[in-house]
């Protein structure tokens, strides 16, 4: 197979694939290539885009890769697409998101006290759209669920790995409130009061 029909069928896979393809699902298909050449070819394709000026881009998400339009044309697409509805994320709901991309595998009750809010409805809501997981148990009285994202979170944010996420300082558990204790002397004159 020549060079530029190789190239024509990663586009072509590209195209088709409704997620993001894995340099081994490409490979897999080719045969011919292994996974270094399959990324060499995916990287001349993505500055051939760039350097033509192309509508279309070949992006890295979710260790993956996907076509995508180029972001500069981002108003011409709102025009076609002003009546559909997108759905997007509540603040709250990408509060709750942020919580756990950056905490993560942490329980509902944890998020819950970062938040001071009941999250049942939010986490059912993130869950149903794949964009969060249960990713196990807690060693913990009780085994309670925690959770993390999935490959679907990295590929609506359009992130390769967690990573590409905002460094952030300040954001710790908030710690337990212990029961203050007063001082000697206070205690030794309460003790010498008369009831």
């Amino acid at each position: 197979m020549s060079y530029d029909n190789i190239k024509a069928v990663i586009e072509a896979l590209l195209f088709a694939s409704e997620k993001p393809l894995t340099l081994e699902q490409i490979k897999n298909v080719l045969e011919s290539l292994d996974t270094g050449e399959v990324r060499r070819v995916l990287s001349e394709m993505q500055s051939e885009c760039e350097t033509t000026n192309r509508g279309i881009r070949i992006t890295e998400v979710a260790e993956g890769f996907r076509m995508s339009t180029a972001a500069a044309l981002a108003p011409f697409l709102k025009k076609l697409y002003k009546q559909r509805r997108v759905e997007r994320l509540s603040r709250p709901a990408l509060e709750t998101l942020a919580i756990i991309a950056y905490k993560q595998p942490v329980t509902k009750l944890e998020i819950e006290s970062i938040r001071n809010v009941n999250v049942d409805g939010l986490m059912q809501n993130l869950l149903e759209k794949d964009i969060i997981r249960v990713a196990g148990r807690k060693k913990a009285p009780g085994r309670p669920k925690v959770y993390g994202t999935t490959r679907q979170f990295l590929e609506y944010f359009g992130l390769k790995s967690l990573e590409d996420l905002p460094k952030i300082g300040g954001l710790t558990m908030p710690k337990e409130k212990k029961e203050e204790t007063p001082p000697k002397e206070e205690m030794q004159n309460a003790a010498t009061k008369p009831a």
